[in-house]
């Protein structure tokens, strides 16, 4: 008889920001399980960049990159500046919540594209 996987627990990650090296990480019980990697867009206005979202197999299906791409939202919202989402999953998980996700201008999210060209290591 085959079972059906278990079903995983959504869990609550404490969420901390590492502006030096660009690091929205979420950690549960002292773990990293999860980051976006960004970057400061250099250009007026400024805004935060979200390149890359990865979470550790060990804790997929939790709601993790959920957790990291809503956090971080309200991070630049707090900040007072917008986010251009070049990181797939952050950029669809904009589209999937309009309300807590506003549209970067087009013109940011060229000016970001082309510093993240400039400057690869960024992430």
């Amino acid at each position: 008889m085959n079972r059906p996987p278990p079903k995983r627990t959504r869990t609550m990650a404490e969420i901390r920001d590492d502006r030096s090296r660009g690091l929205l990480a979420a950690f549960e019980d002292g773990e990293v399980a999860g980051r976006i990697a960004y970057f400061t867009l250099d250009a007026e206005p400024a805004a935060l960049v979200a390149v890359h979202t990865v979470v550790e197999p060990a804790y997929e299906g939790r709601g993790i990159a959920g957790a990291l791409v809503r956090e971080f939202y309200a991070m630049a919202a707090r900040e007072g500046v917008p986010v251009v989402p070049l990181c797939p999953y952050a950029a669809k998980w904009a589209e999937r919540h309009p309300d807590e996700a506003p549209a970067a201008p087009a013109g940011l999210v060229e000016a970001a594209r082309t510093q993240l060209a400039a400057k690869p290591e960024l992430w």
